[in-house]
């Protein structure tokens, strides 16, 4: 289950209750929801995924989870994390979403289509999952928490792009989940085709309308979206708790069941793990609980309301079949009262009561005489997390300079062409140096007063720093609604021997330079061979080398979120202790210094 493009190659996720009776019992489902030890059940579910919040965080993030109102949780099992290597399946958390960059390099693989290599693969992983989890007892039918299974994740639009080859692969996917028999329903979001007896399910800011493939099966959403990403240079997104309120009371007034908040707790993208191009380090998403871990009014709290009030109707609304009465331009659904304008209040009559209905809103009557809730009413304060300064000392400040890559560098490949980022790297850096010479007769016309040498590079991934002969010439970078960039400026070049070295970064996904380096105004238009690389993990500063900072510091008493403050930096990236906690980019894209 992903909103986050990063996110799509996980596939296989578990939602874990939060009811712990240990006890032997069966998940099943019908047409109006899962089925649990013979009870219908109405689930509020919430994203939680472990490896973006620290350990010391997990207990009180589930408790304020169930506090909520949540009945469950949800999270993705990463693969690349749990499987850094072939077959080497870790439960440490090494971090690192989506696929396995080992994956990428078995011969003859396609990705998420009816390919062997990639079937094997996914089969290997998911087996070993599923056997670990059963050894632990954790399916519910072994009295564990685990209640529900995904496998793969949002594959509709592939199924269209692969045609037949898709059609199978899914099929092999749901066939391959439910042999492994966990005795727990399996799900597929955002797959209309998922095959019987996989549910297939909804994922959107808005699911009413949504209906699954099969009549004898529960109408599910598993991604409500709490807000979105953010991205390097964008807006941070927010999503009003009046609008996601109205969105779900809307979904199970409608006949939904299950409902997922993506993301209840957002956390952290730590280290270089954010899940796309140019995503932040952050991975807040206006979630209830917010980065740190503390909890967001008035979300947090109108949510609760909502998810007390829908529980009280919970019965009524699984037993029978609701029935939809005509108040006008309104709809009265059950004990649920329903006004869609998005501007005009509406009076209306029920069981010979009046009500007033907001605009946009849902009014709840578990009693279908008193309203105990309504979507649009929020009370209570809002809550503003102000981080203070601490007394925090930073002593010892050390700086490290790094001269510009040059092509006498032992660590170097010789070929002709750009080589993808990706394929150098293995994705064990963000940055990757490109390097070559050019020999400038004196004879060339700029070196007596013409005009200056152009450079052009195009890149795809992210952003591109250029030096001449040691010097930094400009800067130029992408954004992720326009990933791909040219540079372009003119550069400074001498007779005889000139050495161009080009350092390019990625923001999450690396895919590097492209095409060709040009050089024009030498008479000619001339195309630069790149013939030699290095990966390194440095950053710069103007007309300066590449430069480590480091210091020291005691850390403050308590318990409190602690955050960093990056804005008098660039771009780069923060390590305490030896961890990377993570990328930091103060600005929208680097100055063409040229």
């Amino acid at each position: 289950m992903a909103a986050s493009s990063g996110s799509k190659s996980i596939f296989m996720s578990i939602v874990l209750s939060l009811c712990l009776h240990l006890t032997l019992s069966s998940v099943t489902y019908d047409n109006k929801a899962l089925i649990i030890n013979g009870q219908r059940r109405i689930l509020f579910s919430g994203s939680i995924h472990y490896p973006r919040s620290s350990h010391e965080m997990w207990e009180g993030l589930i408790q304020k989870a169930k506090d909520g109102g949540l009945d469950v949780i949800d999270t993705y099992v990463f693969w690349n994390v749990h499987e850094p290597s072939p077959g080497n399946v870790l439960f440490s958390l090494k971090l690192s979403f989506g696929f396995p960059v080992w994956l990428k390099f078995v011969q003859g693989i396609s990705f998420r289509t009816d390919n062997k290599p990639f079937k094997h693969a996914m089969q290997n992983f998911t087996q070993k999952i599923v056997l670990m989890m059963k050894d632990e007892k954790l399916f519910k039918s072994q009295g564990g928490p685990i209640i529900l299974s995904q496998i793969e994740n949002e594959y509709e639009p592939e199924r269209e792009e692969f045609g037949s080859a898709g059609e199978a692969y899914i099929k092999w996917a749901a066939e391959m989940a439910v042999e492994l028999n966990t005795e727990v329903p399996w799900v597929m979001c955002k797959e209309e085709d998922a095959p019987d007896p996989v549910i297939n399910t909804c994922n959107g800011f808005y699911c009413h309308s949504f209906s699954p493939n099969k009549p004898s099966k529960p109408k599910m959403w598993t991604e409500a979206w709490t807000g979105w990403f953010s991205d390097f240079g964008g807006q941070n997104y927010q999503r009003p708790v009046e609008d996601l309120a109205f969105a779900v009371a809307r979904f199970i007034q409608k006949g939904g069941s299950f409902v997922n908040y993506y993301m209840y707790h957002g956390g952290t993208n730590f280290g270089r793990t954010a899940g796309g191009p140019f995503i932040t380090t952050s991975y807040d998403y206006d979630a209830p609980i917010d980065e740190y871990g503390l909890i967001r009014e008035p979300k947090y709290g109108h949510l609760k309301k909502l998810h007390k009030a829908i529980k009280l109707c919970e019965n009524a609304l699984l037993t029978a079949n609701s029935t939809v009465t005509s108040l006008g331009n309104y709809e009265e659904c059950a004990a649920f009262l329903s006004n869609y304008h998005t501007e005009s209040a509406a009076r209306v009559t029920f069981n010979n009561k009046q009500y007033n209905l907001p605009p946009w809103s849902i009014s709840i009557l578990p009693d279908c005489k008193n309203i105990i809730f309504n979507t649009a009413n929020v009370t209570g304060q809002r809550s503003h997390v102000q981080m203070l300064p601490t007394n925090v000392t930073f002593h010892s400040w050390e700086t490290f300079n790094e001269d510009v890559f040059s092509l006498e560098d032992d660590s170097t490949i010789t070929t002709v062409g750009l080589l993808e980022q990706l394929n150098v790297t293995r994705d064990t850096s963000d940055y990757l140096w490109y390097s070559t010479s050019v020999n400038i007769s004196s004879s060339d016309s700029f070196l007596h007063g013409g005009e200056r040498p152009t450079l052009s590079v195009q890149s795809r991934g992210h952003a591109l720093h250029v030096f001449v002969n040691g010097q930094l010439t400009g800067s130029a970078s992408g954004t992720r609604t326009y990933k791909r960039f040219t540079f372009r400026g003119n550069v400074n070049l001498h007779a005889g021997v000139n050495t161009i070295s080009l350092l390019s970064i990625a923001v999450g996904l690396p895919i590097g330079l492209q095409g060709e380096a040009m050089v024009t105004g030498l008479g000619s238009q001339s195309s630069i061979p790149f013939v030699s690389w290095v990966p390194s993990s440095l950053e710069h500063k103007k007309q300066q080398p590449l430069t480590w900072y480091k210091a020291y510091f005691d850390a403050p008493e308590g318990d409190e979120p602690l955050a960093m403050d990056m804005s008098s930096m660039n771009k780069g990236q923060v390590l305490i202790n030896g961890q990377n906690i993570g990328r930091y980019w103060t600005g929208t894209m680097f100055p063409d210094l040229g």
